[in-house]
Formats: structure tokens, sequence, C-alpha cells
């Protein structure tokens, strides 16, 4: 072999190790390791953020709709005696006020946001009481006629009145008599409100307000959450017109019951808020609650009762609850229903028995006239 032949076949070789020592070395990457380091994959973690759905004002509920942010408040006047029996509508009402008026009747101030019924009532008459209670949120107030005075401070309230005459004038189909799906009913009882055709009319302010404070969901009512159990209450409004409420621990609501049946809606739903409000008020004169000032009130939410005060210096804002020392007492997020009772008239609560394995009788505790009341 020629020297020229020997010094290429060295090259070569030397030019393998040369190759092969640097596949070992990237292999063993660079630290002397004897195992191969295999490629690594970095996965960029992808986070996405939505927003919360927004609070319906008046029940404190998430609206994932976000329909009760595009809606004023809508009140609506719906009768309560045995013609008008069952109603329409008020279970799916945000917020009903039950106010006595002559002849120891009652009606219901029923004021919607979140849901807009199709069928609402049978609607009847305003009363003076009325303006005072839709003041804070304004909005649409609908009803069928009235006497002079309470028809002349309606008008001065912030809302946008619609009695029958106007909601049959405009067109807009936003009241009829005997309306679809309703029982056979008799003049006057037999006018009904269409939730959508109201709210189309317009009224301000787009949201309302908070009438409450409420708790957020989940959380505790503090303070004075704890209150007393109670299985039942009963409020003592004139005979045929008194309701008592019964704990339903598996929904969590207040079911109502008047004349010792379920009080049911057309539909057989049963009205069940999540808040009964017993505010002891009192009258000046017929059908005129003073809502306005303050005075004691019973609080049950949570199959609890909470005692305290509601406290409201002016008509432009709502009435505030609070327990002895003033701090606040929150509701339970859901469907409030408010009891404007007579100062004088008598509650009785059913208080559930303690934990035992003993069998004891439930505690009735009545009133009459609650500490304080003057």
């Amino acid at each position: 072999m020629t020297r020229r032949k020997k010094l290429i076949i060295a090259g070569a070789a030397l030019a393998f190790v040369v190759v092969v020592a640097g596949v070992v070395v990237a292999l063993s990457g660079g630290g002397g390791s004897p195992h191969a380091v295999r490629p690594t994959t970095t996965l960029k973690k992808v986070t996405t953020t939505s927003e919360p759905p927004p609070i319906a004002p008046l029940t404190g509920l998430p609206d994932p709709t976000g329909e009760s942010q595009k809606r004023p408040a809508l009140a609506v006047k719906v009768e309560n005696t045995p013609p008008a029996r069952p109603q329409a509508g008020l279970d799916q009402a945000d917020v009903v006020y039950e106010e006595e008026v002559e002849g120891g009747i009652t009606r219901f101030l029923a004021i919607f946001n979140s849901a807009a019924p199709e069928t609402i009532g049978p609607v009847r008459s305003v009363r003076l009481q009325d303006p005072d209670i839709v003041w804070p949120i304004g909005g649409i107030f609908a009803f069928s006629g009235g006497a002079a005075d309470p028809l002349a401070a309606i008008k001065l309230a912030p809302v946008h009145v619609v009695d029958n005459n106007v909601a049959v004038a405009n067109g807009a189909g936003a009241m009829e008599r005997d309306a679809p799906g309703q029982p056979p009913r008799k003049s006057p009882h037999n006018l009904y409100g269409h939730g959508p055709q109201l709210f189309a009319l317009g009224g301000t302010p787009v949201p309302p307000p908070p009438l409450f404070q409420y708790a957020p969901p989940g959380a505790d009512l503090a303070p004075g959450a704890d209150g007393v159990p109670v299985v039942s209450m009963h409020v003592g409004f004139q005979h045929g017109y008194d309701v008592t409420y019964n704990w339903d621990a598996s929904t969590n609501t207040w079911k109502r019951f008047q004349l010792g049946a379920p009080h049911l809606v057309v539909g057989d739903h049963q009205i069940a808020p999540a808040n009964v409000v017993v505010q002891f008020t009192q009258y000046s004169g017929v059908s005129n609650a003073q809502t306005v000032g303050e005075g004691d009130v019973w609080i049950f939410s949570d199959g609890r009762l909470r005692k305290g005060r509601w406290v409201r210096p002016t008509r432009e804002q709502p009435a505030r609850y609070v327990d002895a020392i003033g701090r606040t007492l929150f509701l339970r997020p859901g469907q409030t229903w408010v009891e404007l009772l007579p100062a004088s008239y008598a509650v009785a609560v059913v208080e559930a028995p303690p934990t035992t394995t003993i069998a004891t009788t439930p505690k009735v505790a009545v009133t009459t006239k609650p500490s304080g009341t003057k």
C-alpha cells in the first residue's frame, strides 16, 4: 500500500471517530450522561376568563339571560278576593307586597323585572299606599282605575302610569279582558295584563335599583343568622285573608296557604317565596299603609325568624331592615313577599322542636302587638 493511500484511510477513520463522538455528545447533552435526552415539547396553558352573570336587582339571584338589566320594574295591582282566585303570574314576581284595603280584604302589588309572565292578574285599582311603595324603583305601574285621591297620587310618582284605558287605547295589547287560558269570570274580575307588552311601554330607570339587601348566593345571613328555627307562621289579616306559610326545607321556600289550602296560581303552581317579611305597619285611614318611617319587622328566611326594625326616612329610598344595634338584616336571594300587616294584628309562630331523640311538641309563640310598636 502506498503512503498516499495509508494517509487517506487514516483520515477517513479519524473523521468517522469525530462524527461518532459528536453524536454521543449530542445524545448525552454534553454532560457525559450515558442516557439519551429525548426532545421535550412545551405546552402553553391557555386560560379563558368569562364574566359572571349579572345579578337581578330585585331578587339578588344570578341572571344568565341578562334580561333583568334591560328592563325597568313593572308593578301590577292584583286582586285577592275569592272571585279572583286563582291568580295568574304571582308566582313569577320578584317581589309582592300584600296590603290591606277597605273591608279588611287584601290586595297585591306584584313587581316584576327578571321575568315577564305572559298573563298577570286579575288587575284592579290603585290605592293611596301604592305610590310610596314604588317610588324608589320607578318603572311602570299598571292598574285599573281608582278613586280620585289615589289616582292623583300615583300620577305624581316617578312611574309610567298605565291604566286599563291607556293599555287598551294604544293598541299595544298590554291588557285585555277574558285573557286566553284564564278561568271564566265576570267583570271586574276578568282584566289581565300581559308582561311582554307592558314592559314594551317603557319606564325608567333601567335596570331598577334593589329594594332589599340580599346576602351573596350561598353566604350566611349574618349578622343574626341563627334566629329562631320555625316550622310555620300565621299572618293574621282578617278572616278569609289571613295566611299561613309552612317552611319547606327541600326547596328552601315558604309554602303559602289561604283558607287552609295551598295558594295556587293558574297552572296549579303553589306560591312559595324564599323570604317572607312581616312589616308591622300603621294604617292612616283606609288603604293607606305608612311605609315611610319605621317599625318592627319579622324576617322569615332559611327556616328561621329574625326580628328587627324597618327604617325608611324618605320615600325616595327603600326600607332598610336592621337588628337591635343597627346592623343590616340580609335576605336570602330569591322571591320576597312583604306583608304590610297592621301593627295591632297578631302573628302566630310555630317554632321547630329542639333536635333530640325524645319526641317534643312544637312551641307556638303568639304576638298581638310587637314590643316597641306604638
